[in-house]
Formats: structure tokens, sequence, C-alpha cells
């Protein structure tokens, strides 16, 4: 799904009222770290460029403020990479595939299944826990063997994901992401 557009509106709604130029920075942080969960980013806000503290509490309330804007607008079947979507549906059944995210993981599973992709996947995990560790979870638990497990993804936390957990890497649709173009694709129809 192509949610970053999106997601940079909802930290914009959500942090209103706060300086333009603090939340700009934020905006900035949130486009070169798409990967990282929204808990990350609020205590970014507050404790790196706002130089302020912010409770566990604090952090909480602004992820429910943000995660209801998320739910009301991304439940959209448009908003869905269709060459992505059509590429899970015609290998559901030949490869085990998981959901790795820094969204929310209760608000993540609540899209899936409204827009009926919870069935394609094994497990939907997201945030809070950090994406590095819920892939190390997701190869431990089902016993998979590293060498035949491959993360594609779209951010740089993506990548550190699969360097950390020694696993192969495959970038879609950010080459800034992949010194090797052979681990790069632009579509998932392209995907061999």
């Amino acid at each position: 799904m192509d949610s970053m557009p999106i997601r940079s509106n909802g930290f914009g709604a959500v942090l209103k009222d706060y300086p333009q130029e603090q939340v700009q920075e934020l905006m900035d942080f949130h486009n070169l770290n798409g990967g990282l969960s929204r808990y990350v980013k609020f205590r970014y806000f507050f404790e790196t460029i706002r130089g302020e503290s912010i409770t566990e509490e604090g952090v909480q309330a602004l992820a429910n403020s943000f995660s209801e804007i998320m739910l009301a607008s991304l439940i959209n079947e448009d908003l869905l990479i269709k060459d992505a979507v059509r590429f899970i549906e015609t290998n559901w059944q030949k490869y085990e595939m998981h959901i790795v995210s820094g969204s929310d993981g209760v608000e993540l599973n609540k899209i899936c299944n409204a827009l009926d992709l919870n069935l394609y996947f094994k497990t939907i995990n997201g945030s809070p826990t950090p994406k590095k560790e819920l892939v190390k979870k997701v190869i431990e638990q089902y016993k998979y063997n590293k060498t035949d497990v491959v993360l594609i993804g779209d951010s740089i936390n993506d990548l550190e994901a699969a360097e950390v957990n020694n696993i192969s890497f495959i970038g879609y649709n950010n080459t800034s992401l992949i010194a090797d173009e052979s681990n790069y694709i632009t579509s998932f129809s392209s995907f061999k």
C-alpha cells in the first residue's frame, strides 16, 4: 500500500498545534525513515526536535489519535499497489508470506481484514515492537532457514532489518537502498 502521503498528513494533523517548522523537521525525518514506527517518530519529535521529555502515556495518546486518522484513510482499495497485490494473490500458496511493518500491529490487522488481504499471510506483525525484532521472531517461530528468506521492502529500516537478521533483501521502488541493481525491483510483475 502506498501510505506515505497519508501518514505524512496524519502526523501533520496530530501535531497541528505545534510550530510548523518543527512539524516540518519531523516530516523530513519521517520521509527518510518510512519504516520506523510512529512511536519512535513521536518520541523523536518531542525529545530531539523540541528538546523535551514525553511519557509513554503521552506517546500512546498521540499514537491513538494517529491511528484513528489512519483507519479512516487507509481502508481504501485505491491505495493498494496493484502489481504487489497480484503477486501476493498469485503466489500465496507457493510461498509462506508474512507482513512485518513499522505500522501499528493492531491497526495493520484491521486494515488487512477490511481489505480481505489477511488470508494471504501467515502472520501480520507491526509496531510498537521494532521491525528487526519482528523479523527475528518470525524466523525463529517458523524455524525458517535464513537462506530461504527474503525481505521485500521500500525503506532503509527494511534493509537494516534484513541485514541484522542476515537474510536477503529486495528493494522495492527505492533505488537509494540498493548498491546491487539485481536486488531492486520497480514492479512485482517483474519479480521472479
